[in-house]
């Protein structure tokens, strides 16, 4: 992968706006390129922390393993995300797995040390990356107050909405996501069961307020969906 295509893909990620141009290039001279298989693992538990990636395409799920076995998926990672970031704040080894879904996945990958050193030259950077990590711990701080708080079919129906909010994209007065998911990982999403993400789905189908196939959820009326 040229420095040409890398410094192309760098201007889709809002947190190298305070990279000069010389910054930009010795960021790019740093950078790996790699193409994952779809349901590729891209690191688990016990590899070095010692990578941070970026997706340029596909979606990743990072996601751990209850003492049951059961699989809980922490987050979903989509392009010109930035992820593996624990290990720029003193993780040593990974707690987690990253897995490709249903598509090959294609990354840059640059060691946490060779981001470290452009970080301690520019302020700017550093302070981005830390409104990152920042709205990181937001969200998970938000999804532990949903477990508490929200019975199994609220956190479906607002996992729907904020994926929506998120990624879809208006179809005249309807809204239409394209996902990666089974009903399985949007039960390990919302930590429920497949049967009650199945039961939720087709309710919400019945009354008319979204409709669903393999792969695509079109929601007839945002307002509506409660």
């Amino acid at each position: 992968m040229n420095l040409e295509v890398q410094n192309a893909f760098l201007t889709y990620f809002p947190l190298f706006n305070a990279l000069s141009v010389s910054e930009r290039e010795q960021l790019t001279g740093m950078l790996d390129y790699k193409i994952v298989p779809k349901y590729g693992v891209l690191y688990t538990p016990g590899d070095a922390s010692d990578t941070l990636y970026f997706l340029s395409r596909g979606v990743v799920k990072i996601a751990t393993h209850s003492m049951d076995g059961k699989e809980v998926i922490k987050a979903l990672i989509h392009p010109t995300a930035v992820f593996g970031e624990l290990g720029m704040v003193g993780e040593l080894q990974r707690q987690d797995f990253a897995q490709a879904l249903r598509e090959d996945v294609h990354l840059y990958l640059i060691k946490v040390e060779d981001f470290k050193q452009l970080m301690r030259k520019n302020f700017e950077l550093c302070s981005a990356f830390m409104g990152l990590i920042g709205s990181r711990l937001i969200r998970a701080e938000d999804k532990l107050e949903s477990l508490i708080f929200k019975d199994a079919r609220t956190r479906i129906i607002d996992f729907i909405k904020e994926s929506v909010n998120d990624r879809g994209r208006k179809v005249g007065y309807e809204m239409l996501l394209k996902h990666s998911l089974t009903h399985q990982d949007i039960a390990n999403i919302t930590c429920t069961s497949r049967q009650t993400v199945t039961l939720v789905l087709n309710e919400l189908r019945k009354s008319d307020l979204i409709y669903f196939n393999r792969g695509k959820i079109l929601v007839r009326d945002m307002s509506r969906l409660n």
